[in-house]
């Protein structure tokens, strides 16, 4: 069975990637007196103080991917999110006071963001962000970048992570029925020509890949659409998946606005 991370390897790792965020900060020639973590779940978000500067630094990883598939990715993000800014888009850019790109240091691979204040007093609001999502996919629209397709599936963990699984942790008769129900859906979300053969009718464009209705950062200048880590292409729905109701009709006012 897989061993869960106890709460001391958890906060090891987390010193490290802000370590390794500072060192590499510094190596860039900011000026940094101290690294303030701000976050810690699947990735470390360290504020590299005094510096207008956030790292952002991936920690936990499907085991399919490489370092170079995480480089790889972590470029298309910068590049999105700069695309996006220089259209006018409502986002967190990459920080313009370092290089475009992600930086490896002591293991990890970190990007660099602008310190954006937050508005702590706000609580979440998906239906507005529901709706705003239809902003982004059509500014998305035009995106001239190269992006995979259905990338954020991760169809070969997926196949993989079945192969994994134990009798004591599921039902035998439950793998089998997931791994027969995957036979199905890996060769649409794997190969972009069998989707659309599937479904003719539904447009393929860049989509954020990761719910943006839940990436939203609130900040003290209004909703930012951030966390581009994700970035693909693929159906609108792809980024709509489980939200219910009453969050798909305010998606749905959105898109008719922008119609």
């Amino acid at each position: 069975m897989t061993d869960f991370a106890t709460p001391e390897q958890i906060a090891h790792r987390t010193n490290a990637a802000k370590e390794a965020a500072v060192a590499a900060g510094r190596d860039l020639g900011l000026e940094i007196t101290e690294g303030k973590v701000l976050y810690e779940l699947f990735s470390v978000v360290v504020h590299l103080a005094p510096a207008p500067v956030v790292a952002r630094i991936p920690t936990v990883l499907p085991h399919t991917t490489t370092p170079d598939d995480l480089t790889r990715r972590q470029q298309q993000e910068l590049d999105v999110a700069q695309w996006l800014h220089d259209q006018g888009t409502p986002v967190i850019p990459p920080s313009p006071l370092v290089p475009r790109r992600p930086v490896r240091r002591d293991g990890f691979s970190i990007t660099f963001w602008p310190f954006t204040e937050e508005d702590k007093g706000s609580e979440p609001d998906y239906v507005r962000n529901s709706e705003l999502t239809a902003d982004l996919h059509k500014a998305l629209r035009d995106y001239p970048g190269e992006l995979d397709f259905l990338s954020s599936a991760e169809p070969r963990f997926v196949t993989e992570g079945l192969d994994r699984l134990e009798p004591d942790v599921v039902d035998p008769a439950d793998v089998r029925r997931a791994k027969k129900e995957w036979q199905v859906l890996e060769p649409l979300i794997s190969d972009e020509s069998e989707f659309r053969k599937a479904f003719p009718g539904v447009d393929v464009q860049p989509i954020h890949g990761d719910s943006p209705p839940a990436n939203i950062f609130a900040s003290t200048n209004g909703p930012l659409f951030s966390d581009f880590e994700l970035i693909t292409k693929g159906p609108v729905e792809w980024d709509l998946g489980g939200l219910g109701p009453e969050l798909e009709a305010a998606y749905d006012r959105g898109a008719a606005r922008n119609a």
